[in-house]
């Protein structure tokens, strides 16, 4: 560790960032060098002919077209859905169901502390326009009239994007984000900007400036990062969605521990314009919601090209939400084994929540392949050595003017960063174009991959969750989603996740949808 330190104390000087003897201490403290000596031998055995990803087109194949929609699955009482088909019967008010939010908020937040911004006589507004719109028979669609709440690293325009931090605290946005307009198209009542980690920089709640944010399920427990706030949000029933983004598991971590649905669609399937960046290549945008046909309700809003963001494919729109029904029947469902890290994969509890749910698929008619997949490893050496690199050169401005205005955690992270050398980030993006290969003819075998989400229960408040399981899914660029399977004995949710080939979200959804209708659903938290 003393040789890291002294070649990234040499980069930092070498860059004008001017960090401390206590940084690098904390840094060496911290588990943030641990791999990346793994990291060097790593880009030394890959081939060193591969093109680096960004070149390599053919490891994101083009998208299929999307099956036909024959219409939305039956609606659980308390989801989005459900609520949707009440406001569409005009037997609920978008004004009353916004009132109830706003007094949910109001009661619940000051213990929760989901909330960065609640725009109360905003969504009011909006809610009496939706009502309007619903009477006069301009329905828009499954969102039209429902509570929903957005990531405060979102831009809401007129209000601040903070993205967690000090540094951006009083920073106006002069439009919405692509998303959030997209939302407002739907008809969607914003009520509010949710907590998260600072700049998104971290798997958990742990924020020097706003405070933790704890799992619904338990005070004492962290709700897992960086959409801390979305997550617990919409597992205590304040909101019936909330956006999120994910660089490295920060929709599926906070939904694995609040015991919601959080989907991470393929990289270039939802716009991130007008969202703070944390890593180009690795963030991805979606919904965290109380059940899959909820997610897919809101995807269907989200999902598509957006000339304001160059990351935006140009397929059809996804119509996934009517395909949910078919079921797991004929899918093949590979069941993670040996993942190259010479570790037990999770707790027992982990474990065992996926070996039920490997059960689940099989009695809805899946066929279960057992993987043994050293590349996860790897994913999550060279996925940690990318977003690295990508947080330090997009933070580099403001660690050399403001590096005290960042918290200890977030500040140690980024300064960790610079002990990769200038050659680094194309041998990573060597090493990743070779993986996806890899993984791509893997995939040739099965249609959906399970893996625990998470490797425990949600740890104490304030402390981040690793994303052992979550992130090589970003490196891939690959579609993710993470959903309840039971509470542990101490009554904490367990989670499992799924993925799929990139752009097949109609397939990932309705296999989740068989498996939330297996597993059934977690009761509400006290």
């Amino acid at each position: 560790m003393s040789d890291a330190i002294d070649r990234l104390r040499t980069n930092l000087r070498a860059a004008g960032v001017a960090a401390t003897d206590a940084d690098l201490e904390g840094i060496a403290g911290q588990s943030f060098l641990a791999r990346a000596s793994d990291f060097h031998r790593l880009c030394d055995a890959a081939a060193g002919d591969h093109l680096p990803d960004y070149l390599d087109h053919a490891t994101m194949p083009a998208p299929a077209a999307p099956p036909p929609a024959p219409g939305l699955p039956a609606a659980d009482d308390d989801s989005l859905l459900a609520a949707a088909a009440r406001l569409r019967a005009r037997d609920l008010s978008p004004v009353e169901l916004t009132e109830r939010a706003l007094a949910a908020i109001a009661d619940r937040d000051g213990a929760l502390n989901a909330f960065q911004i609640v725009f109360a006589e905003q969504a009011l507004d909006a809610a009496r326009r939706a009502e309007r719109e619903i009477a006069a028979g301009a329905y828009r669609g499954p969102l039209h009239g429902v509570p929903v709440a957005v990531k405060d690293l979102l831009d809401v325009d007129g209000s601040p994007t903070a993205a967690g931090s000090k540094i951006r605290a009083d920073v106006i946005a002069t439009s919405d984000a692509t998303s959030v307009a997209r939302l407002r198209d739907a008809g969607a009542v914003i009520v509010g900007k949710t907590r998260m980690s600072e700049f998104a920089y971290s798997p958990g709640s742990n924020n020097a400036h706003y405070g933790p944010t704890p799992t619904p399920y338990n005070p004492a427990r962290d709700s897992g990062g960086s959409s801390s706030g979305s997550g617990a949000a919409v597992a205590a029933g304040l909101v019936f969605a909330a956006l999120g983004t994910d660089t490295g598991g920060s929709i599926r971590i906070p939904a694995a521990q609040c015991g919601t649905v959080g989907l991470k669609p393929t990289h270039g399937r939802t716009s991130l314009a007008g969202g703070v960046t944390l890593s180009w290549s690795l963030d991805h945008l979606g919904p965290l919601t109380r059940t899959v046909a909820d997610t897919a309700a809101v995807l269907e809003a989200l999902a598509g090209p957006d000339p304001r963001d160059g990351r935006t494919l140009r397929p059809a729109p996804a119509f996934v939400a009517g395909g949910l029904e078919e079921g797991a029947t004929g899918l093949r469902v590979g069941v993670l084994g040996d993942d190259g890290s010479a570790q037990p994969l999770a707790s027992e509890e982990q474990r065992a929540a996926v070996r039920q749910a490997a059960a689940a698929l099989e009695g809805a008619g899946a066929r279960l392949v057992e993987l043994d997949i050293p590349a996860v490893d790897e994913l999550r050496v060279v996925g940690t050595a990318i977003l690295a690199m990508e947080a330090a050169a997009l933070h580099l401005p403001t660690l050399r003017a403001r590096l005290d205005d960042y918290g200890p955690f977030p500040r140690q992270r980024l300064l960790a960063a610079f002990y990769y050398g200038p050659g680094d980030f194309v041998q990573a993006q060597q090493a990743r174009a070779g993986l996806r290969r890899r993984m791509a003819v893997l995939f040739n075998q099965i249609d959906l991959l399970l893996a625990p989400c998470v490797p425990d229960t949600a740890p104490a408040l304030g402390v981040p969750t690793p994303t052992f399981f979550t992130l090589p899914f970003n490196a891939l660029g690959w579609p993710a989603i993470s959903l309840p399977a039971g509470l542990s004995p101490a009554g904490l949710p367990l989670a499992v996740q799924l993925a799929a080939h990139p752009w097949d979200e109609p397939t990932l959804l309705r296999a989740a949808y068989a498996l939330e209708r297996a597993l059934g659903r977690l009761p509400a938290p006290d």
